[in-house]
């Protein structure tokens, strides 16, 4: 199922992407569709997607000569956080934060940038225990998960078409 959903294609070296992996001597390993790849691209994609800082797209870049990852794969994770979701995912990291540090939570906050520049020594530690919590754990966690999808899916699949073999078989001798 998984599988499918990323199924491996072959990059035609006339293509555009072709000629512009081609033209930039860019490897293809970083578009490649695979178990390892695309599970590495979701794990790196999700750990910089749980950091709030500007330019987080550029972290997948920068981590792209230190791991083999499907790039595009991790860039549309890093998506994930955008203004819509940055605000419920960073209220989420900061309480988290306070749970790990056992820290009560600040009462009454105000959406105005005089009320953050007065509580941020409150607010820093909390946000980033919890921002690792997420990066480290939650993606690796999730990272696994899409590592044993693939595999369950595989298996699966090579189980279903031993099936409609021996049906098939049994059909032409009988």
């Amino acid at each position: 199922m998984i599988r499918k959903l990323f199924k491996k294609k072959k990059h035609d070296p006339e293509s555009k992407i072709g000629k512009i992996l081609e033209k930039y001597k860019i490897s293809r390993e970083y578009f490649s569709i695979n178990r390892r790849s695309v599970s590495r691209g979701v794990l790196v994609g999700l750990f910089w997607g749980f950091i709030p800082m500007p330019m987080q797209m550029l972290g997948v870049i920068l981590t792209t000569p230190l791991l083999r990852f499907n790039v595009p794969i991790a860039i549309s994770m890093v998506w994930l956080s955008n203004p819509l979701t940055m605000p419920p995912m960073y209220y989420m990291e900061y309480l988290t934060g306070n749970l790990i540090l056992g820290r009560p939570n600040i009462q009454h906050v105000e959406m105005t940038m005089e009320w953050f520049k007065t509580h941020i020594g409150d607010i820093f530690v909390p946000l980033y225990v919890g921002t690792a919590f997420y990066s480290i754990v939650v993606s690796f966690l999730i990272y696994l998960l899409i590592n044993w999808l693939w595999v369950r899916s595989v298996k699966h699949e090579k189980h279903r078409k031993e099936a409609l073999r021996r049906e098939r078989k049994k059909r032409q001798e009988s």
